[in-house]
């Protein structure tokens, strides 16, 4: 199987992104089970996913089954890990320690996949200057000098509504390279910013629909 770090990055379909996680953590189960193979087969029937949808994403990876055995769970569960970035140290710092962004903070399972929250940032006064488990908190004035020294490479946004845009525009002039929205906001940066945005309300949404349309049924 190809390598992850062999593999040319390129802009996979944002579909297939969504699932490559999925995979990852059910092959990493069998792998912790000392599985050796698995066939798409069997990962449709665990994931509800078809199996050659899978085969097809994978393929964006050269990763390719074996007639007969299928893929060798370790060495898939590494390129994917690889390939997703699971496997390299990034920092990050949380602007807006509300309710949200506390949990953030305290969210010590993001480090296993590759992401180490090492600050937080509010105008709360309360809050500034106080540490969230062992992660300190700073004023968002401070966000430019901190950042000048830290050099961290994503932010992640739990703002309110109103400032979601103003605060992004000031991290996108400290220099840091991704936003990760946690606001319903579709916030406006240069090409050049990595963003994804994670609406909370937007899943909600769709639960409150499919619940309607099901009882409805």
């Amino acid at each position: 199987m190809t390598e992850a770090k062999t593999i040319q990055r390129q802009a996979l379909p944002e579909p297939t992104l969504r699932r490559l996680p999925w995979y990852l953590a059910y092959v990493k189960m069998l792998d912790g089970q000392q599985v050796a193979h698995v066939s798409s087969t069997q990962i449709s029937k665990a994931l509800s996913v078809d199996s050659s949808q899978i085969a097809k994403d994978l393929s964006f990876l050269n990763i390719k089954g074996k007639t007969r055995i299928g893929y060798e769970v370790h060495s898939l569960a590494q390129t994917l890990a690889d390939f997703l970035g699971f496997t390299q140290h990034h920092r990050a710092v949380v602007i807006g320690v509300g309710s949200l962004g506390s949990a953030l903070l305290s969210d010590v399972g993001l480090s296993q996949y590759g992401l180490s929250i090492v600050a937080g940032f509010d105008i709360n006064q309360a809050l500034v200057g106080r540490n969230v488990g062992d992660i300190p908190v700073h004023h968002i004035d401070d966000l430019a000098t901190w950042q000048n020294q830290h050099h961290a490479d994503i932010a992640i946004l739990a703002v309110p509504v109103e400032h979601a845009q103003q605060v992004a525009d000031l991290v996108v002039n400290s220099g840091i390279s991704a936003l990760w929205n946690f606001t319903p906001v579709r916030i406006k940066a240069p090409e050049r910013i990595a963003i994804a945005n994670t609406s909370i309300y937007a899943h909600l949404a769709i639960i409150y629909n499919r619940m309607s349309v099901n009882n409805n049924a």
